[in-house]
């Protein structure tokens, strides 16, 4: 099977279904992941704010967002002119 990330989408139906109090394991199913991807999902992207603890919770767009980020700080360096020439030569 080929690694694919999970998108807007997906995140969007994890969401939904979490807020249907549907268990973690039929979420994978529905996706067609492994349970531990979504948990992983969920641990990783999970939004909480002390402030106002009501919004705390899985919300797929913050999740998203987070995900773009973590994606962004991996390839900056790449973007830099100076260490992409280096990469060249070697």
């Amino acid at each position: 099977m080929a690694h694919s990330e999970l998108d807007l989408r997906d995140r969007r139906k994890i969401e939904d279904m979490l807020r249907a109090k549907v268990p973690v394991d039929e979420i994978a199913v529905a996706l067609g992941r492994h349970r531990s991807t979504i948990y992983r999902e969920i641990g990783r992207n999970r939004f909480v704010d002390a402030e106002l603890p009501y919004l705390t919770g899985y919300w797929g767009v913050v999740a998203q967002n987070k995900a773009v980020a973590r994606r962004a700080r991996r390839r900056k360096l790449s973007g830099c002119p100076r260490f992409s020439t280096l990469s060249s030569i070697v």
